[in-house]
C-alpha cells in the first residue's frame, strides 16, 4: 500500500520586525550618547528610553525575528534589548554600586559579542555593517573610558555613539520607507553575492 505525502507551505505575511528593533536601539543610543558627549546629564528620560524602547521593544522585535526564522535578528535584537534592560538595572537597582572597573569588563564583553555579530553582517547589508562596526568601536571606547576614567575618551565615545545610533535610525527608517513605497527610497546597500 502506497502512502501519499502532502506538503503544506505556510506563507508568512507578518510585518518586518527589524525596523522596530533598529529604531529602539538607535534612538536610545543617540539619547544616551548625547549625555555621554556632555550635553546633559544621564537622567530619567534616557533611563526610561533604555527600559522601554531600547529594552522592551527590542526584545519584542527579537522574538518576532525568531518566529520568522531569522537567527541573526533574533539574537541581535533580544541581546541588545537585554543589554539596555541590564544597563538600566545596573544604574538604578539599590545597593548595586557597580564600580568603573566592573563596567569596563561589562562593556568589553558586549564589544566582543558585537565584533562577532559584525562578522555576520558581512553577508547582510552595508547599513548593518555600519551599525555593528560603529557599535563595536563604541563599546571599546566605553571600556577604555571606564578602565581609565579618561573624560576625553568618554566624550569621544559620546560622539561616536551618536553616529552609531543615527546609523541604526537610518537603517530602520530605510526599511520602513522602502517597504511602504515598494521601491528603494533609502538604500541599505545590499551585499551582492560573488560568483
Amino acid at each position: 500500500m502506497q502512502q501519499n505525502e502532502t506538503l503544506t507551505k505556510i506563507k508568512d505575511v507578518t510585518g518586518n520586525p527589524a525596523p522596530l528593533g533598529l529604531l529602539g536601539f538607535g534612538m536610545t543610543t543617540v539619547l544616551l550618547n548625547v549625555a555621554n558627549a556632555g550635553y546633559y546629564s544621564l537622567n530619567t528620560m534616557v533611563l526610561g528610553m533604555g527600559l522601554c524602547y531600547g529594552g522592551i521593544a527590542q526584545v519584542i522585535a527579537g522574538i518576532q525575528e525568531w518566529k520568522k526564522g531569522n537567527t541573526f535578528g533574533a539574537t541581535a535584537f533580544t541581546s541588545y534589548g537585554l543589554f539596555w534592560l541590564s544597563l538600566v538595572a545596573l544604574l538604578l537597582l539599590p545597593g548595586t554600586n557597580t564600580d568603573s572597573k566592573a563596567l569596563s569588563f561589562y562593556f568589553f564583553m558586549w564589544g566582543l559579542f558585537t565584533l562577532v555579530m559584525f562578522v555576520g553582517t558581512l553577508k547582510l547589508n552595508r547599513a548593518l555593517q555600519v551599525v555593528f562596526g560603529t557599535l563595536f568601536v563604541l563599546f571599546f571606547l566605553l571600556c577604555i573610558n571606564k578602565a581609565g576614567g579618561n573624560v576625553t575618551v568618554g566624550k569621544i565615545a559620546g560622539w561616536e555613539g551618536i553616529v552609531c545610533g543615527l546609523s541604526a535610525v537610518y537603517a530602520g527608517l530605510a526599511q520602513v520607507l522602502n517597504e511602504v513605497f515598494g521601491k528603494v527610497v533609502l538604500s541599505i546597500g545590499p551585499v551582492v553575492a560573488k560568483k
